[in-house]
């Protein structure tokens, strides 16, 4: 990126959750903050307040310019009670005069949009640009707000160290919040069939605990009779999620409700052969058959017929890793973070810029 392109570029507000220096786990606004500072931009966040109360009052400050001035706000739109709190923060940016840009998250939005049409619509509509990461919330949002972008969300990828797996061996890894959304649980129960042929096989599930779906899971092993071949690992660093994953040859994605998760492009970085459900945006994402192997929502003996096509399919499984990476080099920085730049500038007016 050029001298002129970043200087002309407006500071902005990040406004979304900067938690890691509480649980460890960083977010994608923290690494978008990052590369766009490396790019010249200043960049201002919110909020990395942890007790939510006074997280929407730091955002809410923060929009409204008490915490420093900045030009352009980027605003994260979930579903839920953070719906609300984008809304709260994008009125503030408008009422203190700033541009505002939205980004349209999680694969529950377009089910909330259809409960709160109006409010939905009318945050929309009062923004300079809306993106969204991935085809699937353009769709389903393109009837309020026809001029949505898609811009992915991406990924470092020097940090995924790819090897094409010439022929699969089982073992399974499974990186999300354990949450009833992302069905968990199924990871176990495709284990269980995927050990009746093939008894050495193991799944390793990374990721927090967020509404006790972790015990589930400890319990339904147990119940099938294949605690002994699942580790539950915990958190993983982000900057350990590529070695992490590099040690499997298979990733389950079981969602009930998606949209463009990361983790599934992180493991297509490492050249991982992916098994997912067809929910939301993955399929966006994923072609079955080409990047990897799609099941329904739910399915659990679906995933599982997939996962034993890979292991004794090797030309299958060599075919799927190496399409995988290729796909996953679209995300890379390299390519994303010129486009977030392209955006950022258009929305001024290109500043004089003195020698």
């Amino acid at each position: 990126m050029s001298a002129t392109a970043a200087v002309s570029s407006p500071a902005v507000l990040l406004v979304s959750n900067f938690l890691s220096g509480w649980d460890g786990r960083r977010t994608y606004a923290e690494d978008l903050a990052a590369r766009l500072e490396e790019a010249g931009i200043r960049v201002r966040r919110s909020s990395r307040v942890a007790f939510k109360p006074a997280r929407l009052a730091d955002m809410v400050l923060a929009a409204a310019g008490a915490k420093g001035g900045y030009e352009l706000a980027v605003i994260d739109v979930y579903s839920g009670q953070a719906f609300f709190w984008a809304e709260a923060a994008a009125r503030a940016a408008r009422l203190a005069g700033k541009q505002i840009v939205l980004v349209l998250h999680g694969g529950r939005l377009p089910e909330f949009a259809a409960k709160h049409e109006r409010r939905v619509a009318a945050l929309l509509a009062a923004a300079d640009a809306v993106i969204a990461p991935s085809p699937f919330l353009q769709e389903a949002f393109r009837r309020l707000r026809p001029d949505i972008r898609v811009l992915p969300n991406a990924v470092d990828l020097r940090a995924y160290p790819c090897r094409i797996r010439e022929q699969a061996c089982p073992r399974l890894v499974w990186l999300r919040s354990f949450h009833q959304i992302y069905n968990p649980d199924m990871a176990i129960e495709v284990l269980a069939q995927v050990r009746r042929r093939h008894r050495e096989a193991t799944l390793v599930m990374y990721g927090p605990d967020k509404d006790g779906s972790l015990a589930s899971c400890r319990q339904r092993a147990a119940g099938l009779g294949v605690a002994d071949a699942v580790r539950f690992a915990g958190v993983v660093p982000k900057e350990q999620v590529g070695r992490a994953l590099a040690e499997a040859d298979i990733f389950l994605n079981t969602a009930n409700i998606d949209n463009t998760p990361v983790s599934v492009i992180e493991a297509m970085a490492c050249g991982l052969c992916v098994v997912s459900t067809d929910a939301g945006g993955v399929p966006c994402l994923v072609r079955d058959g080409r990047e990897g192997l799609l099941v329904r929502p739910g399915d659990a003996d679906g995933m599982a017929e997939a996962v034993l096509r890979l292991l004794e399919d090797p030309p299958l499984c060599r075919r799927l890793s190496a399409a995988a990476r290729e796909k996953a080099e679209e995300f890379g920085w390299e390519s994303i973070l010129p486009r977030w730049m392209d955006l950022l500038g258009s929305l001024r007016p290109a500043r004089e810029v003195r020698p």
